[in-house]
């Protein structure tokens, strides 16, 4: 199966991803770049997007990105640093790569940003994924 086989038939599959409104931008093998627009139901009670709005994006994009590879994957550690507040009907870009990996494990990074500004820096994402046997 090629990565972009892989990526689409995860994200028939996701509908926590189909819930968030996630839109896949850009897919190859070990990377991807997918946009959401924030939502009212996605703010918190200071009117700013959650952070697991943020969160939630950068994890699509390490699970897409991960398993596009070829070989199901799945995470076992992620971290996320919240650089600046988000308000409803910013659109954000995730944007994720492979760093470095080993046979078993993948380190990924995610930088989530401004769509209209890419140099406004909303997140930074780290993952690192545990690479089955299995293949897609």
């Amino acid at each position: 199966m090629e990565n972009s086989e892989i990526v689409n038939t995860m994200m028939e599959n996701d509908h926590f991803s189909q819930w968030l409104g996630i839109t896949i931008l850009e897919q190859k093998e070990g990377a991807c770049k997918l946009s959401l627009i924030v939502r009212k139901d996605m703010l918190n009670g200071f009117g700013i997007a959650h952070g697991g709005i943020t969160y939630s994006l950068a994890d699509s994009a390490l699970a897409f990105a991960s398993n596009s590879k070829g070989r199901k994957s799945v995470s076992i550690e992620t971290s996320i640093a919240h650089i600046i507040s988000l308000k409803e009907n910013d659109e954000i870009v995730a944007e994720g790569f492979c760093e470095t990996e080993t046979e078993k494990l993948g380190h990924y990074k995610i930088t989530v940003f401004l769509k209209n500004d890419p140099t406004k820096i909303v997140a930074i994402f780290k993952g690192m994924v545990y690479k089955t046997s299995k293949n897609w």
